[in-house]
């Protein structure tokens, strides 16, 4: 029998800066107003895919959990081994599952770190110096814009006649830089301009999603759900007057009720209570306000142990991502995106060793391979939509991206 592996977590006492400690490869972050957890080096990395990749995926992370000896005094949510992980919208593709060798974390004030193996603390002090943003090129990805609009047309005829209630099209834009991508400079530039949202980095896959798919701490659930949106004018009392007409708008509202609904629908099989308010708020961000409710639910005690894994296999993909009904809207999607999804709109965070987590939906994000990106950005479509209005509003959502890339 092969001896078991030493992973020791410790607290560091004061705040951190955590983005600027992931060095220049295998970024993996987590982070909200400077909470959350970063880690780097890989212990242990694999790809799941098929209709069982969330069990796939516990199962490995299992696999690994038995092989540790932890020892950890801080003894909270996120602290002893933690598994990043990016899963894909569609079973067809390739799910990223990362063991990183150190995380450090962040809550409260109060910063811990992680470490699988013999060695001593590792040391904060050697991170490599953050490059500059660069100036990218950018063309049409998939489907043009015309064409993408009459793609839309296409879906609301469909809705219209009945045949699906909603569905979320996505769009893609390919960025090209003279040199390599730098995914911390992303990071960084997201966090200053987005503070209120999720930034996070696994696989390459790099984004601030404004969306949380899944928190679960010590058997209690949380998700935000997003749907239905409007561009902010920079103005401020204008900008309150249509955070007003959103409130009030048919068609957003419409949106919104149809992914609330099937989160809920989701959560209330394991939960012995939940909490589903009878409105949504606006949230407001540098771009875009959307309107937002935040589904809770309380864990109901059974025979068999409910964690992250258990709830995602449920909760993916909610009407705010794919449509409704679920089926229906992911076969429309297939057939009028053109395009594979990869990991955009698919669970995107950390879980721990107890089975607690937190994931968004990755949203607001991009794919980098060197000196390439593809971003994404997806419109929620009902019978009110209009082509035009949604191209502007998948332009809007592309803003955080592509101005996270060419900033210094």
């Amino acid at each position: 029998m092969s001896p078991l592996t030493q992973v020791t977590t410790a607290r560091l006492g004061d705040h951190l800066p955590l983005i600027e400690l992931i060095p220049d490869t295998d970024a993996l972050a987590w982070v909200r107003r400077g909470e959350g957890l970063v880690g780097w080096g890989i212990h242990a990395k694999t790809s799941v895919k098929g209709p069982h990749r969330f069990k796939d995926a516990r199962e490995w992370w299992h696999q690994h959990l038995e092989q540790f000896s932890v020892t950890d005094t801080v003894h909270g949510t996120g602290t002893g081994p933690i598994l990043f992980t990016s899963f894909s919208f569609d079973e067809e593709d390739d799910s990223v599952l990362i063991i990183p060798e150190v995380t450090v974390g962040m809550r409260g004030g109060q910063s811990w770190i992680t470490w699988i193996g013999d060695a001593p603390q590792p040391s904060l002090a050697d991170q490599v110096e953050l490059l500059t943003s660069l100036q990218l090129s950018w063309s049409d990805g998939t489907l043009s814009t015309d064409l993408w609009q009459e793609r839309v047309s296409s879906a609301i005829s469909r809705i219209q006649s009945g045949a699906i209630d909603k569905v979320v099209l996505a769009r893609d834009l390919n960025g090209t830089a003279e040199a390599r991508i730098d995914p911390r400079s992303v990071l960084r530039n997201l966090e200053s301009e987005y503070p209120s949202t999720w930034c996070f980095a696994v696989g390459e896959l790099v984004g601030a999603t404004p969306e949380l798919l899944l928190r679960l701490n010590r058997s209690m659930v949380t998700s935000r759900v997003l749907a239905g949106t409007i561009s902010r004018t920079g103005d401020d009392e204008k900008d309150l007057a249509l955070a007003a007409s959103l409130a009030r708008s048919s068609k957003d509202l419409e949106e919104h009720v149809y992914a609330v609904r099937s989160v809920a629908d989701s959560l209330a099989p394991f939960c012995s209570s939940t909490n589903v308010p009878d409105s949504p708020f606006v949230l407001h961000l540098a771009n875009v306000m959307h309107l937002a409710t935040d589904v809770t639910g309380a864990i109901a005690e059974t025979s068999q142990h409910i964690d992250t894994f258990s709830i995602l296999e449920k909760l993916h993909p909610s009407a705010a991502v794919c449509g409704t009904p679920t089926a229906a809207a992911a076969a429309v999607i297939s057939e009028l995106e053109g395009m594979s999804r990869g990991r955009y709109a698919g669970p995107v965070g950390w879980i721990d060793a107890r089975g607690d987590g937190e994931l968004g939906i990755a949203l607001r994000c991009g794919q980098i391979e060197a000196n390439r990106i593809k971003i994404y950005a997806g419109c929620g479509i009902v019978s009110g939509s209009d082509p035009y209005r949604e191209l502007a509003e998948s332009q809007a959502k592309f803003t955080p991206m592509i101005s996270a890339l060419s900033r210094d």
